[in-house]
């Protein structure tokens, strides 16, 4: 089936629509919150077990350290509502914990408890915008009233299925809600899915919104690292400088590293094809007949 930017723009919009129509949640009475944050993780076939393995404990990890837990319970009203949820692209994204209030430190480890023990698992081909309507209908439904609400989306690859990415990114910041991204980078066989500088393809086909920023992430051994650092910017709603030098801090083994970068930093201005994701997984083999597991 070719490409076309109508059909894809009416996808987007439509399956939107649908995803936010209105809910008995919406007539309820909501409980104030200082954030309303998904966590939107990607699972995807591009990564190999011990790779979503360590995604996964990154998280769990974030939410028994001091300084993700004194982020969340900081605001005016201490507490933040958070759920967690994994995606690729051929199925439905699943809501791993529903929503959840943390304001303290008990239930903030009783998270990280709870995700812990789900099993981990992969599926085929990667769909950020199915992803990130999702998100949006779990925040739109839910029953509480952030003073800010954010997706925090994390990734290794480009979308190439479902709705096109940069229009639906459109849709969901038009809602007030935030689009941070997580773009893992790493150093191994290229594949034919693969995109170059999939750190500018978030920048410009993904995130948006107030303070929207990119965590890239280039090596495995600052993945934890980076989850956590990237929780504690959102979370407090701490404002990224457009001009200054990557935050350096240190990991659990004490050295410094440099894996959250601001996201203006080095990142060349020129236009980014946010439609390169299905065009390399389509060209030359046939579009909408996938090759092989994503």
């Amino acid at each position: 089936m070719p490409f076309s930017f109508v059909s894809l723009r009416s996808a987007a919009l439509s399956a939107l629509v649908v995803a936010l129509s209105p809910s008995l949640a919406l007539a309820q009475k909501l409980q104030a919150v200082d954030l309303e944050l998904v966590l939107a993780v990607d699972v995807s076939q591009s990564m190999d077990y011990d790779e979503h393995e360590l995604q996964r404990n990154g998280y769990v990890d974030a939410f028994r350290q001091k300084d993700v837990i004194n982020a969340m319970t900081s605001g005016p009203r201490g507490r933040i509502a958070v759920t967690y949820m994994e995606w690729a692209g051929m199925y439905e994204p699943v809501q791993i914990i529903p929503w959840t209030v943390i304001d303290s430190e008990a239930s903030s480890r009783a998270f990280a408890d709870r995700l812990a023990k789900e099993p981990i698992y992969g599926e085929q081909r990667t769909s950020i915008s199915s992803a990130l309507i999702k998100a949006t209908e779990l925040i739109e439904t839910n029953e509480f009233s952030g003073a800010r609400r954010v997706i925090d989306v994390s990734g290794d690859g480009a979308n190439n299925t479902g709705p096109q990415v940069d229009l639906t990114r459109d849709e969901v910041i038009k809602r007030r809600i935030t689009i941070n991204g997580l773009p893992i980078m790493l150093n191994k066989p290229r594949e034919f899915y693969d995109i170059d500088h999939l750190d500018r393809y978030y920048k410009h086909c993904v995130i948006g919104g107030e303070a929207a920023f990119i965590a890239p992430v280039y090596d495995l051994k600052h993945l934890t690292a980076t989850i956590r650092k990237k929780l504690v910017m959102e979370i407090a709603g701490l404002e990224v400088a457009p001009e200054t030098a990557p935050i350096q801090f240190a990991d659990a083994s004490g050295v410094s590293s440099d894996g959250l970068q601001r996201v203006q930093l080095k990142l060349p201005a020129e236009k980014t094809d946010c439609l390169i994701g299905e065009k390399v997984w389509g060209g030359g083999r046939g579009w909408g007949r996938p090759p092989g597991p994503r």
